[in-house]
């Protein structure tokens, strides 16, 4: 390892995981026969499209070795940074945050474009500003759930120890229940004091020195976005014999269900059946489509009712059992 990896991009991260799933499975070919997904959540919407092309590619290039490609899943996915934001206005109506007659106003006095703002165009500018307004503290990741500070040490202060993580519980405990509401940030707590215990650091054979403090997020990192949109990758891959999985919480604000929808309906699949709700233990657990081209490529997109961003962390009994039926080729 060289400081050069340091720096990274959407591109090159998409090759090395290429490359690094390559090697792998020439120093393990028992696997070679094994059916390969590649999925991910969030702003791996951006890598994993790539990756799947990379794979496909190779493998139709004779490319060693050959892998056993047979789809892939994302969930909550970034595909263009600047619309999956402008589709939060949208969602923001849908979900009654924000009124009737101030998101015909901003539609109309911004045309459908909340980002790219031209900053001369007072009307939408003071529409816009509403909307924050209505928005701004409300939780992105679950619309429904608290908005808390983002709970993380602060390393030029405190060195994280249980001791630490002990205080911190106490005084959230300790807080009268009245001013005490619960924190989806509580429950990463303990990632901090596992993720930077020595004995931890050593069984995941992490160089003495590399890395002095675990941060859960990181956003020191020299990392480049050079991918503006991963539409085009999908849609690549729609002319292939892969398999698509697509899901939602349908109650993130981050990356809303909506935008996903519309950059799906953009591919122009056929559409095999309507809207429809699917069970675990007897009770809708998310609605969802399947999509198509002939008898080759296919796409199910499906919400997952009460989810988040993402949406495993909220509903895991549900996604288990949403991959699962996917998995063995069962209707959800």
């Amino acid at each position: 390892m060289t400081w050069r990896a340091y720096n990274s991009s959407d591109m090159s991260s998409t090759a090395q995981s290429y490359e690094f799933l390559r090697k792998w499975l020439v120093a393990h070919p028992k696997f070679l026969t094994n059916p390969l997904y590649i999925t991910g959540d969030s702003y791996s919407g951006v890598i994993v499209p790539i990756i799947v092309k990379e794979i496909y590619d190779g493998n139709e290039a004779g490319r060693e070795p050959p892998m056993n490609l047979k789809g892939y899943v994302l969930g909550n996915p970034v595909t263009c940074e600047a619309k999956d934001i402008s589709q939060r206005i949208p969602f923001g109506h849908k979900t009654a945050l924000i009124s009737d007659e101030l998101y015909e106003s901003t539609k109309k006095d911004c045309n459908g474009d909340y980002v790219n703002v031209d900053p001369t165009n007072g009307a939408c500018l003071t529409d816009l500003e509403m909307v924050s307004r209505c928005l701004e503290k409300i939780y992105l990741a679950q619309i429904l759930e608290p908005m808390c500070s983002f709970i993380s040490p602060n390393h030029t202060r405190l060195k994280w120890s249980r001791s630490i993580l002990d205080e911190t519980i106490i005084n959230v405990v300790s807080m009268p229940q009245q001013s005490r509401p619960w924190c989806r940030n509580y429950n990463y707590l303990y990632s901090y004091i596992w993720a930077n215990d020595r004995n931890v650091q050593e069984a995941l054979h992490i160089r003495e020195g590399t890395k002095p403090q675990w941060d859960r997020c990181n956003e020191s990192l020299s990392y480049t976005k050079d991918v503006p949109n991963s539409v085009i990758y999908h849609r690549y891959l729609s002319k292939t014999s892969l398999r698509a999985l697509i899901y939602s919480g349908d109650h993130d604000l981050a990356i809303p269900y909506v935008g996903t929808l519309d950059w799906i309906r953009s591919l122009n699949l056929t559409l095999l059946g309507p809207w429809s709700p699917w069970f675990v233990d007897g009770q809708v657990a998310g609605y969802s489509i399947l999509y198509a081209v002939g008898l080759k490529y296919d796409l199910t997109y499906t919400t997952i009712k009460g989810g988040g961003h993402t949406a495993p962390e909220y509903k895991p009994k549900e996604c288990f059992a949403m991959v699962d039926r996917w998995f063995s080729y069962y209707p959800l």
